[in-house]
């Protein structure tokens, strides 16, 4: 009897994905738990084990493709008896969104559909812009909606198209360079007429770009964001690092900065638990997290990955140095699991190894605070009646202003840095040193 294997759930708020690699093909034995498909979330690259034994018959998905939780993958046929019994296909998610109206027939030339079509605002604006009825474009996504890269095609159609009278497409030229002008001026980052000045190249997004750039304009436009700068005398830290470096290195690890500001992050949490927090507006709650799991930040060639190291407080300091590149080494190899990204309750973001003196880190939300790090330097400093050479550490604190007040994260920020200061008080008696 034919047997059907869904994409079963992946992680909280994951319904969907990009299939990358089919794993088996027609007339292949697959067994319970065989990693049969390849697919890319916006967080991670997962391996789907199947859930069912027996002989592949038909597979329904491509590689590059989009698919959804619940989607059948592929059906097998003639379970073998030495394997596991099929597991239920796991139901579609519960709150689905309602059902999308039936995509609408492409309307002749010159007809106009009935109903308004489906667009978003932007879209409107755009075939407002080319000069396209958006009533005669043909929608290419789900329910018939209509994108921009539909608007844009019918444009083109349109205008090599002979003029017909009482379409848009007789707008004269001196009409659209108008309308050009004005939408360059409401928004320069509208894409009209970005070509008329040259070449242009037009690169797609992929899933981590896609996730991170919705994730920070909604982070941005929804949380009241103020930066607070310090900086750090970390020369007594650098000396602890060389010391003890090549004690971490024997274990596998590496001693650095952001390592051992971790640590010293975690201490200020549980001193200050408004910043391991998170908000709800609706309810006009604070929710304060009695545990610390912090994010660090990763730049890879296909985006910034966020791995969380957990448990930070409970952590030694050679555990960190230990877990922190392991994860940013899984993090450039696409190995890290949704488990691994998943949790945090504060970030660090580190800027330190490629330049600058200070940037304003924007929150990963649901968090209320990020802490970043700059290149640290040693410049002069003023101290016990003359200038003495001192290892300066820039640091940046974001934070959301509904939560904290301006006050509390200065006194954070400053407690971070006499912690930096005088890292022995804080990290001898975490460290394991004999």
């Amino acid at each position: 009897m034919p047997t059907e294997f869904r994409l079963p759930e992946l992680g909280e708020n994951i319904t969907s994905g990009t299939v990358t690699k089919i794993m088996v093909a027609v007339g292949d034995r697959v067994s319970v738990n065989q990693a049969v498909v390849e697919i890319e979330t916006d967080k991670a690259v997962i391996e789907i084990p199947s859930g069912v034994a027996g002989v592949v018959k038909e597979i329904l998905v491509k590689a590059g493709k989009g698919i959804n939780v619940g989607d059948v993958l592929f059906v097998v046929e003639g379970q073998s008896g030495a394997e596991a019994p099929p597991k239920p296909a796991p139901p579609p998610p519960t709150k689905a969104a309602p059902t999308p109206a039936p995509a609408p027939a492409p309307a002749p030339k010159g007809v106009v559909t009935a109903g308004p079509a489906l667009a978003a605002p932007s879209v409107r604006r755009l075939a407002h812009e080319l000069g396209v009825d958006i009533e005669q474009a043909a929608g290419g996504g789900a329910g018939g909606r209509v994108s921009m890269e539909d608007v844009r095609a019918f444009a083109a159609r349109q205008k090599a198209a002979p003029a017909t009278v009482g379409s848009r497409s007789r707008a004269t030229e001196e009409e659209k360079e108008e309308s050009s002008s004005v939408a360059r001026e409401r928004d320069p980052t509208v894409a009209v007429d970005q070509d008329r000045w040259g070449a242009i190249e037009r690169q797609p997004m992929n899933a981590i770009r896609r996730k991170t750039a919705l994730h920070m304009s909604t982070a941005w436009s929804t949380i009241p964001h103020v930066t607070q700068f310090d900086s750090a005398d970390i020369t007594a830290l650098e000396t602890f690092r060389k010391q003890y470096g090549p004690r971490a290195e024997m274990l596998g690890g590496r001693m650095t900065v952001l390592s051992l500001l971790l640590p010293v992050a975690a201490a200020a949490l549980r001193k200050f638990p408004r910043f391991n927090a998170s908000v709800d507006m609706e309810n006009q709650e604070f929710i304060l997290k009695k545990y610390i799991n912090i994010g660090v930040a990763v730049d890879t060639e296909n985006g910034l990955l966020v791995p969380v190291v957990r448990g930070v407080d409970k952590k030694g300091i050679f555990d960190i140095c230990i877990e922190v590149p392991r994860l940013a080494e899984k993090a450039r190899a696409r190995k890290l699991t949704l488990e691994e990204m998943s949790g945090g309750t504060f970030t660090v973001t580190n800027l330190g190894g490629i330049g600058g003196t200070g940037f304003t880190p924007i929150i990963n939300a649901p968090e209320v605070a990020v802490l970043g790090l700059s290149r640290s330097r040693v410049e002069p400093v003023f101290v016990n009646g003359g200038f003495a050479p001192r290892t300066m550490l820039p640091l940046s604190l974001s934070y959301d202003h509904r939560v904290i007040d301006g006050a509390d994260a200065a006194r954070f920020l400053r407690w971070v840095v006499e912690a930096l200061e005088q890292p022995f008080v804080l990290l001898l008696d975490r460290t394991e040193v004999k």
